[in-house]
């Protein structure tokens, strides 16, 4: 029995994207088919961009469902065009880049950075960490690493990891103790340097923890890097923006107590038409995590549920910006 790229193609119309609301034949998120009637292998490319994203993990085993049956072994790829020429983007072998940021100081935005960076890599993805506060960096001892970066003989700086990410810190350049006055030139210079020294090799994600506010160094960083998502962090009253530190969880009780407020995310992720990432409660495991140096998203309870059910809509969501350009 033989059979075709046509045949295959047909079977995968029966694959739908679940957010998008069609099959992916139909969304041109099937790129490539190749038969290979000597091995006995169907050979998909597929336009998916998040690795180990549950939405786009869970199309790919439908893909090798549909296709099952042919008597044919199924071999996916992931593969998208991002438009980018890797001469010119100062992170060529980087999926994606997603930037974490906030308003204002003080509302969880490096918890947040640092959690999202080790769920990935804890799903089994290639993490990149990039805590570019330069006013406040102390990523580091949010993952109790006291290694310092090395360097190779071309003068490119190796990242060190913990918890399965590669992990560069302002905290390296200037020391825990250090007092500097940063200025607008030296800001991007400095910033520059690391966009361009650091070797961070293969990644599937880069989340570049951002300095809080909205100010010339935060638009310098947006403007050098190839960002493909963001992540807003708040607390839920009416200021409030995106992921929020929510609820008060008292560690006695088990009570839960809205000292901020409620909704205010949700009201603005609705008013801006932008996906709501989730509510995270103000738990104090979540400031013994930072303080010990390990990332509550690795632990038990409900606090720690929180966030890994935000790590998984993250990743989707940035599947989603994928395929819905790739569709177009």
């Amino acid at each position: 029995m033989t059979t075709d790229a046509d045949a295959v193609r047909e079977r995968l119309r029966t694959v739908e994207d679940p957010h998008l609301g069609d099959d992916i034949v139909s969304l041109g998120l099937v790129t490539d088919i190749d038969v290979d009637d000597d091995d006995r292998t169907v050979r998909v490319t597929l336009a998916l961009g998040a690795p180990y994203s549950p939405t786009e993990t869970a199309m790919a085993e439908e893909v090798r469902e549909a296709v099952d049956g042919l008597g044919y072994d199924v071999e996916l790829s992931a593969q998208i065009d991002r438009g980018l020429d890797p001469e010119d983007t100062v992170f060529p072998n980087v999926g994606n880049v997603i930037a974490v940021a906030s308003g204002k100081g003080g509302v969880g935005k490096s918890t947040i950075a640092v959690n999202l960076a080790v769920g990935l890599a804890d799903l089994g993805a290639r993490v990149g960490l990039f805590d570019a506060d330069i006013y406040g960096p102390n990523v580091p001892r949010m993952v109790d690493t006291d290694e310092r970066p090395s360097a190779t003989a071309d003068e490119e700086i190796i990242p060190p990891e913990a918890y399965g990410a590669k992990l560069m810190s302002m905290d390296f350049l200037v020391g825990e103790d250090d007092p500097v006055i940063w200025r607008g030139p030296m800001v991007h210079n400095v910033l520059t340097q690391l966009w361009e020294d650091v070797h961070w090799g293969h990644l599937d994600y880069l989340v570049i923890d951002l300095p809080p506010g909205t100010g010339d160094t935060q638009l310098t960083m947006l403007q050098s890097v190839p960002v493909t998502g963001a992540v807003i962090v708040t607390t839920p009253q009416d200021v409030a923006l995106d992921d929020d530190m929510s609820s008060f969880t008292c560690p006695d009780c088990g009570s839960s107590h809205s000292i901020f407020g409620e909704g205010g995310g949700e009201r603005f992720a609705e008013e801006t038409d932008m996906p709501f990432l989730g509510s995270i409660p103000l738990d104090p495991t979540v400031r013994e995590g930072g303080d010990e140096g390990e990332p509550v998203v690795l632990a038990d309870g409900d606090t720690a549920e929180a966030l890994r059910e935000f790590v998984s809509k993250t990743a989707d969501m940035q599947g989603i910006v994928h395929r819905q350009r790739e569709s177009q």
